[in-house]
């Protein structure tokens, strides 16, 4: 003899203008449930007509009130354990484009003794100090602002600009000059270098090439500057950074001197955000 046992489900359902609400009287939607939900099987979008179940990875997207949701991919690329990736590049120039040279550069028409070098330029020298005590000037337009993400980071920065000499009248002295990188506001690159003079008076000048790098930075945001002094007192003479230092001789211009600094950022990817 076989017995059934029949259970009688009864659920909490409401109607009210055409939506279903279950353990809800006050439905907001078609179908408006309050509680756990569990399904099984799939689930498909009905887009204009079309049942789509997804692919596999995708996840459900909305699209904003008013439009159905979609199924997307995350865009995440695979990154390979303990290898340093360039995650943030770029580059910065110091360039005023009017035939003028105001509005660009530095000049440096007075010198800081030669005696504080060894004290002035050493790792973690704050640039405010630097800048009151010791003769620095800051080429302003190259200070920029970069962020690390993880705790892992090489961070490196290449300044180039052109250093020239006024002596078109005299022949003048060779010119010994500093340029520091910093990274908030604290030194971390570091370049002496001399500009020497010619036995004629024709304005000499160099290229000013200077590597730096920083690593394992504090994630956020930092802001690179760069600043630069002269060492060689000489009252007759004008060093012009980043900028001729005379109009009298044309045989640089804005252009060929605009001060550059490219900031590239290396970093052992984490998790940079929680993926849910």
């Amino acid at each position: 003899m076989k017995n059934t046992i029949n259970f009688l489900l009864l659920l909490w359902v409401y109607t009210l203008q055409g939506q279903v609400g279950i353990m809800t009287s006050k439905p907001q939607s078609v179908l408006d449930v309050n509680g756990d939900f569990n399904k099984k099987g799939k689930l498909f979008l009905d887009n204009n007509n079309i049942l789509s179940p997804g692919k596999t990875g995708q996840i459900l997207i909305s699209r904003g009130a008013g439009t159905a949701p979609t199924w997307k991919a995350l865009k995440i690329p695979d990154y390979e354990p303990f290898k340093y990736y360039l995650i943030f590049n770029d580059s910065f120039r110091d360039f005023n484009t009017s035939s003028n040279n105001t509005g660009q550069g530095i000049s440096l028409s007075t010198a800081t003794s030669p005696a504080t070098i060894s004290a002035d330029l050493v790792k973690g020298a704050d640039i405010t100090n630097l800048i009151n005590n010791k003769g620095f000037k800051e080429i302003t337009k190259l200070s920029n602002p970069f962020i690390v993400n993880s705790t892992e980071s090489k961070v490196y920065f290449q300044f180039e600009t052109v250093v020239q000499e006024n002596n078109t009248t005299t022949i003048g002295s060779n010119q010994m000059y500093a340029c520091g990188i910093f990274v908030d506001d604290k030194l971390q690159s570091a370049r002496l270098n001399t500009l020497f003079t010619s036995t004629t008076a024709e304005s000499t000048f160099l290229t000013h090439n200077q590597i730096g790098g920083a690593s394992n930075l504090a994630k956020g945001q930092h802001t690179a500057r760069v600043a630069c002094t002269r060492y060689t007192t000489d009252d007759n003479i004008v060093l012009g950074i980043g900028v001729p230092s005379t109009t009298a001789v044309n045989n640089v211009n804005n252009f060929m001197t605009q001060a550059s600094l490219k900031i590239d950022v290396y970093e052992v990817p984490q998790n940079f955000t929680d993926i849910f």
